[in-house]
């Protein structure tokens, strides 16, 4: 397959982090597509974390060319710290990034805004990062955004100082808020113009090079198929398409070009945020599995509503994708219960369904109908065989197999990369 991508089956959080770094190793380009600084990806190499909101996986593994497509936001003062942080490290990234002229960049106006909005919306709140990922992508669509290209044009002054002015009319006259001074933001983008030079151009023809010249390539997203602004619990989702179906769009790879897709869920369902949840436990049940998960945001550090796996849910999101593959994580993490729950079908006003509501009925109408199954003791940590995980474990696995109908080729047992079970 040409191209291989990776994404999440859930809310986001599942995990992708470590199964796209163990990915990453296998390609010879690594693409993001869509998505901001509103996701973090986590990796531990060693006893070294790394966590990106930005930066494509491929960069901890030499050789590899990384690729920030059209499709994203660009947050330019995070991608180069982040870049910073790399090479303080000894990670050399010249000369091995690119990104995309034709990214959106994310302003200090749109963060404001993002904040102001969310501020008045009480109980209707979406619950945002505040990273102003939405406000940016709402630009773009306007047609009044600024892209990466952008900040080399000679009108950028011009274009930027009419967006001040418009966000500032709307924050002050809508919101509330204090207006923005031009002038800081200016000298700051144009700072970061400097910085990001050596870095910009246009990936579009790059992957198609790539891709004639039959290199691998390998694709990333962020959050998960359930934050996906058409497919997800809308409204309650993030502004793009986080499923597989925003490949094409966000990178300008043809779809007939688009090979195989990995699906990544965890072995519970977590949501971060506002919004329905079938399957969320009560606090006490939802606080034990959240420490013992660590189950805290990455970019926000907030804490994960936690849930039994949902498997109506993720079997949507298998469809949805195209998934051929599954990597199931945090297996590990429910090592210790009697017994463990599955979701294998929702009551809808007194009928059950095993349908994913797909805009029809709201989701926080649903209720869960679990299929009971039983838990282990054991560690599973030090496992690196299929066959050397728990009788019980292994079962749990084949039930969420069969009832996804998708089969699962990589089972994680820790955060690390040796923890992981290949089948």
């Amino acid at each position: 397959m040409p191209v291989l991508s990776v994404i999440g089956t859930q809310w986001g959080d599942e995990g992708k982090g470590k199964i796209l770094d163990l990915i990453a190793e296998r390609a010879d380009v690594v693409v993001r597509y869509q998505g901001g600084a509103n996701a973090g990806h986590t990796v531990i190499v060693g006893q070294e974390k790394f966590v990106f909101h930005l930066l494509p996986s491929g960069v901890l593994h030499a050789g590899k060319r990384n690729v920030i497509a059209n499709g994203v936001v660009l947050d330019a003062g995070q991608l180069l710290e982040e870049i910073d942080g790399l090479e303080k490290r000894g990670i050399a990234i010249k000369g091995r990034l690119f990104v995309s002229a034709a990214a959106h960049l994310v302003f200090p106006y749109h963060k404001a805004l993002d904040r102001a909005s969310e501020g008045v919306k009480g109980g209707t709140k979406i619950g945002t990062t505040g990273r102003g990922i939405g406000p940016a992508y709402a630009d773009k669509i306007a047609r009044t955004g600024l892209r990466v290209g952008d900040l080399y044009d000679p009108r950028f002054r011009g274009r930027l100082e009419a967006n001040v002015a418009e966000k500032n009319r709307m924050l002050q006259g809508m919101y509330g808020a204090e207006a923005l001074p031009f002038a800081p933001i200016l000298d700051e983008f144009v700072g970061y113009a400097e910085r990001l030079k050596p870095y910009v151009v246009d990936t579009f023809h790059l992957l198609r090079e790539a891709l004639d010249a039959g290199e691998y390539l390998f694709v990333e997203g962020a959050q998960g198929i359930l934050l996906d602004v058409d497919f997800g619990t809308y409204p309650y989702v993030t502004s793009s398409n986080s499923s597989a179906l925003g490949i094409a769009a966000g990178t300008g790879i043809p779809p007939n070009r688009i090979g195989e897709v990995i699906g990544v869920a965890k072995a519970y369902t977590t949501r971060v945020g506002e919004g329905p949840f079938p399957t969320e436990m009560p606090p006490a049940e939802a606080d034990a599995l959240r420490k013992k998960g660590e189950e805290f945001g990455a970019t926000t550090g907030r804490p994960r509503r936690c849930g039994w796996f949902d498997g109506v849910a993720t079997r949507f999101a298998m469809e949805v994708n195209g998934v051929a593959a599954l990597a199931l994580t945090k297996l590990d993490t429910l090592s210790g219960y009697d017994a463990l729950q599955v979701c294998t079908s929702y009551e809808i006003d007194g009928r059950t369904t095993d349908r994913f509501p797909c805009g029809d009925v709201p989701l926080d109408r649903v209720k869960p109908v679990y299929e009971r199954l039983a838990g282990w003791r054991e560690p599973l940590t030090g496992m690196r065989r299929f066959d050397d995980l728990p009788e019980a474990a292994r079962d749990y696995v084949d039930f969420i197999e069969d009832f996804v109908r998708v089969r699962a080729t990589i089972v994680s047992v820790g955060p690390a990369r040796d923890q992981t079970i290949r089948r």
